[in-house]
């Protein structure tokens, strides 16, 4: 009976948990959407935040995506049976990349890269009470720190992934032309094979998700940090998982929800 009782209250104990965090996020997300009636705050902390996530990740993007074009490319290529129109490569690189690895790699890499910067950032402003000197000023913290960078994230990467999607196709063409026996009449054909614009759109709701996760887990995360270098540290480092983990989950639900509309 009391072995019954102690997982009873276990499991009711680890409910609470996981309600109370639940809560303590969905605040936080209110507060980001109420951050919105106060343009003077966000509006110019937007401007380079988008510049710091978009602009600066450029050259890592491109790079992420001119080896990911490649590979892919290869891997098509060479795993082809003998007598296959070799058309079929330019398809299965194009939806390879443009569906599935064109946003997932580039949110991973910018997870790292972007997500950890903004946990750190704002981590470091609550353990050294910047966050508390802007609310004596009258300021917002959240519409000052976290709804820009939830802007700039959900504008941002979408465009990164666009870039990248174009970036690995291009060096998946190369690839080919250069390295292997097939033609750019054939990569082209394939290209264009059963092609929809729905595609790239569903390339681009992929991409706006995983940059809403990033910017709200990660910010979520450096707001909450506890004092110390040491609370700094973990908190960009479970900042990091979440976000990879909420990326893999959201391809995941998109991918259940939208797949079927994608068939050409």
């Amino acid at each position: 009976m009391s072995t019954g009782t102690g997982l009873v209250a276990l499991a009711s104990g680890k409910t609470a948990g996981l309600l109370h965090a639940f809560g303590r996020r969905a605040y936080f997300a209110r507060d980001i959407a109420r951050g919105l009636r106060d343009p003077g705050t966000w509006i110019p902390e937007t401007i380079r935040q988008m510049q710091r996530i978009g602009v600066e990740s450029v050259p890592l993007t491109v790079i992420v995506a001119a080896f990911l074009g490649g590979v892919t490319a290869f891997q098509t290529r060479y795993q082809l049976f003998p007598g296959v129109q070799l058309s079929v490569v330019g398809l299965i690189a194009r939806q390879s990349i443009v569906l599935e690895l064109g946003p997932l790699l580039t949110a991973l890499v910018l997870t790292g890269r972007v997500g950890a910067r903004m946990t750190a950032e704002i981590g470091t402003m609550r353990v050294t009470e910047q966050i508390d000197a802007l609310e004596t000023l009258a300021f917002d913290p959240v519409a000052y720190l976290a709804t820009p960078r939830f802007i700039a994230g959900v504008v941002m990467l979408p465009t990164l992934v666009m870039l990248a999607n174009a970036t690995a196709i291009f060096s998946a063409w190369a690839t080919l032309v250069l390295a292997t026996d097939v033609r750019t009449s054939d990569f082209l054909g394939g290209l264009r094979l059963a092609f929809t614009a729905f595609q790239v759109v569903y390339s681009l709701i992929k991409a706006t998700c995983f940059g809403a996760a990033i910017a709200f887990v990660c910010s979520y995360e450096g707001y909450v940090t506890e004092a110390g270098a040491e609370g700094v540290g973990k908190s960009t480092a479970l900042a990091v998982v979440i976000a990879s983990v909420s990326i893999l989950v959201l391809d995941a639900i998109v991918a259940a929800v939208l797949a079927p509309f994608i068939q050409a």
